[in-house]
């Protein structure tokens, strides 16, 4: 567990993320995290859920079509 403390930056707050925890999530500067929330607390993550679920659903259909899709990049 590491603890961190909620600084001031101009007009708003954040956390200073430690460079061991930003290279275990394989993140750098420019980088987006997503925030969402989790039982008992939230969960910072570099992964998109909406995105991973639209990827997911679209595996599913070229798996699907694999054939027609095949034909089209002809």
């Amino acid at each position: 567990m590491v603890a961190l403390k909620i600084r001031q930056f101009g007009n708003s707050r954040g956390v200073i993320l430690p460079k061991e925890e930003l290279d275990r999530m394989q993140v750098d500067l420019g980088d987006t995290v997503y925030l969402t929330r989790a039982p008992g607390g939230s969960r910072l993550t570099p992964y998109d859920p909406d995105f991973e679920a639209q990827m997911d659903m679209a595996r599913r259909v070229m798996k699907k079509r694999r054939n027609a899709l095949r034909e089209l990049a002809k």
